[in-house]
């Protein structure tokens, strides 16, 4: 846990809708999905406001964290609502709206924006050079990175303890863009750059300019096949990594992930998977509060995993190249 700053770091939330409020508040008091509550639970910070056009979603707000709750940024800034973090979880059409209205008038310490950074690669360009000729810190909420399995993951990789190259598989659901970019951005984290691509199958449109390709991803450390699963059947979202001394099952979405790891067999000079997995400590009940403490340590100055917004890009550009090549292939 990062350590708490001496005065808290003052949090404005543009946008109450499910992330920003709503996912927690029908859950048990240990579950922490939503902004809000991370940040409310978080020592090192306070809930300034919040802001959301729709008027039952700021009582909601209001009601479970003490904090007034505007209909626009405007009136949040002209109420001279302190802010040291500012959070974005509108949608995605409107981050980079709202990133400008807040840095034309105020200079926050840090940025944590929802994935994808932007619905277009100009736009997300935009708002990393933004934030950087300003000063401001950005960072976008892939919270897969901030779990502290898969940090356990990401340090067995880098030392070795995980041998690679690794073949992998990994599903997804509700578009390329919209969700599978969690995973590509989490096997970058795990396997370094994506240096390639191939498309498999350019699958079916998603919500007009997004899609659900299948394809087979190239990365510093490994090979990963990405294939799209049907939302509307069920949700899937899981990796399985096979290395050279073992298997890693990141399952549920990363609620439960398993190394099994290779051990010698009965018969000489052959190797088998143990019959035990080793389960890895996650913390995906309280996922929020962990990308809340991330943020917390990188801007008290100590190392972090958070995505920056030069990360992201890279992401969203990789994301978009094989996007416009699976829609080109459905019209052809």
């Amino acid at each position: 846990m990062a350590e708490p700053v001496s005065a808290p770091l003052q949090v404005l939330l543009v946008g109450l809708g499910q992330i920003g409020v709503g996912y927690d508040l029908q859950l048990d008091e240990a579950s922490i999905y939503s902004h809000a509550r991370a940040f409310d639970r978080h020592p090192a910070y306070r809930l300034a406001a919040g802001v959301d056009g729709n008027p039952d979603s700021r009582a909601i707000f209001t009601q479970h964290y003490g904090a007034p709750a505007y209909a626009t940024v405007e009136e949040a800034l002209a109420a001279q609502v302190a802010l040291d973090v500012l959070v974005i979880a509108v949608p995605t059409p409107a981050h980079g709206a709202v990133l400008r209205a807040v840095l034309a008038a105020r200079q926050p310490r840090a940025v944590l924006c929802e994935k994808p950074l932007a619905d277009s690669l100009e736009e997300a360009r935009a708002m990393v050079a933004t934030c950087a000729a300003r000063g401001v810190a950005l960072y976008v909420n892939y919270m897969r990175r901030s779990d502290s399995a898969v940090i356990a993951v990401a340090e067995r990789l880098r030392s070795g303890a995980i041998t690679g190259p690794v073949k992998g598989v990994c599903w997804y659901s509700k578009g390329l863009r919209h969700n599978g970019s969690h995973f590509v951005n989490l096997l970058e984290y795990w396997l370094g750059p994506l240096a390639g691509h191939q498309l498999i199958e350019a699958g079916r449109p998603w919500h007009d300019d997004d899609a659900e390709p299948d394809v087979q991803l190239r990365f510093e450390r490994g090979n990963v096949t990405l294939l799209a699963a049907r939302e509307e059947a069920f949700s899937h979202y899981t990796i399985e990594l096979v290395a050279g001394n073992g298997r890693l099952r990141y399952e549920q979405g990363g609620r439960l992930v398993l190394w099994q790891p290779a051990e010698a067999a009965a018969l000489a000079g052959y190797r088998t998977l143990a019959p035990q997995a080793q389960e890895l400590p996650t913390g995906m009940q309280r996922y929020q509060w962990h990308v809340a403490d991330q943020l917390a340590a990188a801007l008290a100055g100590q190392p972090h995993v958070l995505c920056d917004g030069g990360a992201a890009l890279a992401t969203l550009e990789h994301v978009q190249q094989i996007i416009d090549e699976s829609l080109g292939r459905m019209s052809a």
